[in-house]
């Protein structure tokens, strides 16, 4: 109970407006001992989701799980993230405490500085994106490597529950709900065994990922090609994921490098057009101040003064932003 009252505790930060926490708060105890005592009995099932669509800018389909659920999903978060965190490699950087994109953007360009001897040498960049990866998870694969880190076969069981509660278009078997925090969890825990493979097997030095989105760099271009079949047999063969055959990209840092929304340069890095495009999109009008500060924070990991001038100047901000930070 304790652990899913700080679960509830975390979970309701910035949700009380909504309808179904409010439903939810009002019998809170009894909700929560109702869900501890199907836990603790083994008879707990998830419930059903709500689906809907976002545009971020990409369209996405969100499913959305009851608010018992949810609590379960971070009183699960809670205890098991930090087992499973120090099985991963140090340059995974989603969904991690401590990591993050901004810290993926700074070691992408520590690792070409490296490998590059401060830019003395030519380096080239391998990089790819999985094709559809949280909707591609196998769950008997995922359900496979959990089982063979959780003794314990109740807290497998757990597991296996939450991971079959959802299908991808009603494909038994695959697929991950994003709007799950314990997707997010597992997501890294399917992808690590291929970063160790690449790590380890590979003895590629300088990879990293973030999310479905990875980078291998060298300054051995034939290397770097070599490595591509063996990357895209071992995601198919042992995780049947695939890799988008429009994002797979071969060039020089130095030609400029696009990887999470940046485009990478030796001596700096510029916003990318699209991201630069939704983001003048999203300050359009009377953007919120939440909105304007987002916008802004991303701007100050990039060479962007101009464009954050021309915006101070078009949302009438002045000369200083922290009124928005």
């Amino acid at each position: 109970m304790d652990n899913l009252l700080a679960a509830w505790s975390e979970f309701i930060l910035g949700k009380r407006g909504r309808a179904d926490a409010q439903e939810f708060e009002r019998q809170l105890m009894a909700n929560l001992t109702n869900l501890h005592d199907r836990l603790a009995a083994g008879i707990y099932e998830h419930s059903a989701y709500e689906a809907f669509i976002i545009s971020d800018p990409k369209t996405r389909s969100i499913h959305k799980a009851s608010v018992g659920d949810r609590v379960l999903h971070r009183a699960v978060y809670r205890l098991f993230y930090p087992f499973f965190d120090r099985t991963f490699i140090s340059d995974s950087f989603s969904c991690r405490i401590g990591k993050g994109m901004h810290r993926a953007i700074a070691r992408f360009d520590e690792l070409a500085r490296k490998e590059s001897s401060s830019h003395r040498k030519t380096v080239w960049v391998l990089k790819c994106d999985v094709r559809k990866f949280f909707a591609s998870i196998d769950q008997d694969i995922l359900i496979e490597i959990i089982d063979g880190y959780v003794p314990d076969k109740r807290i497998a069981d757990l597991f296996r529950r939450i991971i079959r509660s959802f299908s991808t278009d009603g494909r038994t078997g695959v697929g991950l709900p994003l709007g799950n925090l314990t997707s997010q969890l597992f997501a890294n825990v399917y992808l690590n065994r291929f970063d160790q493979f690449v790590k380890h097997r590979l003895k590629a030095e300088r990879y990293i990922r973030y999310a479905d989105d990875f980078a291998v760099l060298s300054r051995d271009r034939q290397r770097l090609e070599r490595l591509l079949p063996e990357m895209r047999e071992f995601l198919v063969a042992k995780l049947h994921l695939e890799l988008h055959p429009d994002k797979i990209e071969l060039k020089t840092f130095a030609s400029g490098v696009d990887f999470l929304g940046w485009v990478h340069f030796p001596d700096h890095r510029v916003l990318r057009s699209s991201t630069r495009k939704r983001m003048i999109n999203a300050l359009e009008g009377q953007p919120r101040k939440e909105t304007i500060a987002s916008y802004f924070g991303l701007l100050q990991h990039g060479n962007t003064h101009g464009l954050r001038t021309n915006l101070r100047r078009e949302l009438n901000i002045g000369q200083s932003e922290e009124d928005y930070s």
